[in-house]
């Protein structure tokens, strides 16, 4: 029996070290970085880089005649080329670099092969989780490949990842807060983007924050309505918030502070239906609507799960959900409970992942990276996210309504509903700010009654 068992843990952890898994609270698995993170330790990435144009460097050996007659060709193009990467991930590496006509630009390359090893690992991957489910047939995985095969082309083609960043940036034009780097699209190619140099430094680096005078609770609060705004409202969201990819800054201009998102080759587009479902959801958790968030939960594919799914989703326990996850921020004792609590559901957490919809499993990764960014920055659970959260939900909620509403009067009526909440919303925050929690809490009860169950 020992031996048997010695024999399924060493299977089990070899297809769970192979396929990147972890599990911490709501940290799942991630199905974008198995292979690429094989690929990135495996390929040398040291060498300097060319455009796709030049990508015959990619098989010429390092330091022969050839290799320096294609390296001198990049002193066509740049004035300077940093051959120390600013930063390497899995599948590419980012060199600082001034072009001719004086630009300062960050130069992104994809790692040699990846493209041609994607496939392999993905197989590889098939294969492993195939063995986990004959081993252990209650854990289901084979959506972990299916969002593989799914998403790592998109995140090998630069120009889609071009794409999305001015995508997002024209869609969030008017937060003056948030920085997303220019694209030099005549100097980009499938396998090489040139964008704007943009320093700052990481949304996790308080001591950063602290010397050039950041404040992280607006830093915070800039990251909420950001996010918000893509899931709640227009369903298309930057998947991949990690502190890598989310820098703060003073703007050079005004002097304000700046969030800059980087790195736009993984997004989810939700559609509609589970957009305003999810919508429903959290507002029904923001308000502690209990019999609404079994309802919404359900139509989410939770089905009698519903209450792992919640926790999952805020990254609090089952108890702080049922009195209110805007009532009181995580306690010591209540993190210990769920890293404790989450290895004893790993089946139902299967189950769970299994059966949600595919546009829920990279929400649930970027959910757990911005609750990773408010824990190190100390922000985890304040009101004002959820805040902002509630008036995603209702200016979104309201259009719909709008939208397929033919009548001038019902419109001009959703319109002050949808006024009077959000003010409700203001005022609450600001009694949050000025009052301290114990007040706003009494308010944020009289609020639930006032506020409509539903859009």
């Amino acid at each position: 029996m020992a031996r048997k068992a010695l024999k399924l843990a060493s299977w089990t952890g070899m297809a769970l070290a192979a396929s990147g898994f972890y599990l911490y609270s709501n940290k799942y698995l991630d199905p974008n970085d198995f292979g690429a993170v094989r690929v990135g330790r495996a390929v040398a990435t040291t060498a300097v880089i060319s455009y796709d144009y030049l990508t015959s460097l990619r098989s010429v050996p390092y330091g022969s005649e050839e290799y320096l007659q294609l390296r001198s060709k990049i002193h066509d193009l740049f004035v300077s080329f940093d051959d120390t990467p600013l930063g390497a991930a899995s599948l590419a590496q980012v060199h600082k670099a001034v072009l001719r006509d004086g630009r300062t630009v960050a130069v992104k390359v994809q790692h040699p092969k990846v493209q041609s090893q994607s496939s392999k690992d993905i197989l590889l991957m098939e294969v492993l989780v195939l063995a986990v489910k004959q081993l252990f047939p209650e854990f289901e995985f084979m959506w972990l490949v299916d969002e593989a095969k799914k998403n790592l082309p998109l995140e090998l083609d630069f120009l889609n990842e071009g794409r999305n960043a001015e995508k997002v940036a024209q869609m969030l034009k008017d937060f003056d807060f948030l920085k997303v780097p220019r694209i030099y699209w005549e100097l980009s190619t499938k396998r090489v983007l040139l964008m704007e140099f943009v320093d700052g430094g990481q949304v996790n680096d308080r001591d950063y924050m602290e010397r050039n005078k950041i404040d992280v609770n607006e830093i915070s609060r800039h990251l909420g309505k950001m996010y918000s705004e893509m899931i709640f409202v227009n369903g298309f969201v930057h998947c991949d918030p990690h502190p890598g990819n989310v820098l703060v800054r003073k703007c050079p201009g005004t002097g304000k502070a700046e969030v800059v998102l980087l790195d736009h080759g993984l997004y989810q587009v939700l559609t509609d239906e589970f957009r305003l479902d999810y919508c429903r959801l959290w507002q029904s958790l923001i308000w502690t609507d209990m019999e609404k968030v079994k309802k919404y939960s359900q139509r989410l594919g939770a089905g009698d799960l519903y209450p792992l799914f919640a926790c999952m989703l805020t990254a609090r326990s089952w108890d702080s959900v049922n009195r209110g996850i805007g009532q009181a921020p995580v306690t010591a004792t209540e993190d210990a409970e769920i890293r404790n609590n989450a290895a004893n559901y790993l089946p139902q957490i299967s189950q769970l992942l299994n059966h949600v919809p595919r546009q829920m499993l990279l929400l649930f990764k970027t959910n757990d990276l911005l609750l990773g960014i408010e824990a190190a920055l100390g922000t985890r659970a304040s009101a004002s996210s959820f805040l902002n959260m509630a008036r995603c939900c209702i200016r979104a909620l309201a259009a719909h309504k709008k939208k397929n509403s033919r009548s001038l009067f019902r419109r001009t009526q959703i319109s002050f509903r949808e006024a009077f909440n959000l003010w409700q919303i203001d005022l609450h925050e600001l009694i949050l700010r000025v009052k301290g929690l114990r007040l706003a809490s009494w308010v944020l009860a009289l609020l639930c009654r006032l506020l409509p169950t539903s859009y």
